[in-house]
């Protein structure tokens, strides 16, 4: 009997990063839906009322700010477990694992923002934008992936992930360390104490959810007093979170990561990241001339966006396989892989959000959203286009079954009848 409900309950189990495929899916086109919906009232009878709504304050901050620094703090939280998690006991818990996403990753972070500077030129005023075009977001680039259905490769959907999550790695310690000013000192001290104290409850074997949710709140406070982005506060808490491996069981209940991470991730996609893009797409296009579209910073950032991103990361995925640094994907052609990369130019939600940063200026903020937009929009279409008529591997529908097999010895047999289908 104990056998059986051991047995039955590894068959209910799917792995995490499967299940996140399937919601950053779901999350990605409603993240569309709510961008779209934010134009169209930025651009309408709603507008006054719309931008009214989020300049209102509660509690000393306005309700955009809440949803910024307090909100994304927990997506931040969110995104911090799973780097951990992977780094730990996933896709990148061995150099063999993380060479090529790393690799694809840095060039797809570097080359986006030389673009960026090129095109801006030594402006001073534009300069701090570099890293707006640096990131790819998740959930916007699966969603188009999703709607592909079997054309994509699950080599390819994995690779987009892993990449985006070493992405994210660089759009945190960017934030971190470049959109950083004004510290004051005694809160970056009383952060630093709550952060360490946190990590010796993790040393002593403490697994309890509620004392490091308390930590958190906590922590969040007091970075936000300190001048650091308070968001910063997600990541350095998610890293002091106990994680137990557990290989083919991720969601097994004595690892408190992997509760809090399946705990997370339906509000975070279905929820905290499209309130965020719906309080931030909005851009009152009206209020900008021909002159503000074409200005050389919304250019730059799609420049980035829609070239940097492509020739950075294919660039570095091609030099990888061809020098044997690294294997390439598997069942997937040169064309598709191409075509992957462009679409990790969709950098909606971290773009948006670090170029809140970058800029006070409401026209220059208003500029970068139009780039960010542009660029990702056309990411979206010319990648999918290109996805959806490239043809097919020879190996696609063999390496399909293969990875599927592989992907139910770790107990996700749903996703292996999914596949087989």
């Amino acid at each position: 009997m104990a056998s059986l409900r051991s047995e039955s309950t590894t068959l209910g189990l799917i792995s995490v990063l499967r299940r996140f495929l399937a919601s950053a899916a779901a999350g990605g086109i409603i993240l569309m839906i709510a961008a779209v919906l934010a134009m169209l009232i930025a651009n309408s009878a709603l507008a006054p009322a719309y931008f009214g709504t989020l300049h209102s304050y509660i509690g000393g901050l306005s309700i955009l700010h809440w949803i910024n620094d307090g909100l994304m703090a927990v997506f931040f939280l969110f995104v911090g477990l799973e780097i951990k998690r992977e780094l730990v006991d996933g896709r990148l818990a061995t150099w063999d694992q993380r060479r090529l996403p790393v690799l694809a990753a840095i060039a797809g972070m570097a080359v986006p923002a030389l673009v960026y500077l090129l095109v801006v030129g030594d402006d001073p005023a534009l300069t701090n934008g570099w890293a707006i075009p640096a990131a790819t977001d998740i959930a916007f680039a699966i969603g188009v992936l999703a709607l592909l259905g079997p054309r994509a490769p699950t080599s390819l959907k994995l690779f987009l992930v892993t990449v985006a999550i070493v992405d994210d790695m660089g759009a945190v310690a960017i934030i971190a360390l470049f959109y950083t000013s004004g510290l004051v000192i005694p809160a970056l001290l009383a952060a630093a104490a709550i952060l360490g104290a946190m990590f010796a409850l993790n040393r002593f074997g403490v697994r309890s959810l509620p004392i490091y949710l308390i930590g958190f709140a906590l922590l969040w406070f007091a970075v936000l007093l300190s001048g650091v982005h308070a968001t910063i506060a997600g990541v350095l808490a998610a890293f002091t979170i106990p994680i137990v491996k557990t290989p083919g069981a991720p969601d097994a209940p004595h690892s408190p990561l992997h509760r809090l991470e399946h705990a997370l991730a339906t509000p975070v996609s279905f929820l905290i990241v499209p309130v965020f893009g719906f309080a931030n797409a909005g851009v009152a296009l009206g209020g900008l001339t021909m002159d503000d579209i074409l200005s050389p910073m919304p250019i730059g950032i799609a420049a980035g966006l829609f070239l940097g991103k492509q020739f950075g990361i294919f660039a570095a995925v091609w030099l990888a396989v061809k020098s044997g640094f690294a294997a390439k994907p598997r069942g997937a052609t040169w064309l598709q892989i191409y075509a992957v990369a462009m679409i990790c130019g969709i950098g909606f939600t971290m773009s948006l959000f670090i170029g809140g940063l970058a800029f006070s200026d409401p026209l220059l903020i208003e500029e970068a959203k139009i780039g960010t937009l542009g660029g990702s929009l056309l990411a979206a279409f010319i990648g999918y286009a290109l996805l959806r008529f490239a043809p097919l591997h020879s190996d696609h529908v063999q390496e399909e079954i293969e990875q599927a097999m592989e992907i139910a010895q770790d107990g996700d047999v749903e996703s292996l009848s999914d596949d087989a289908r």
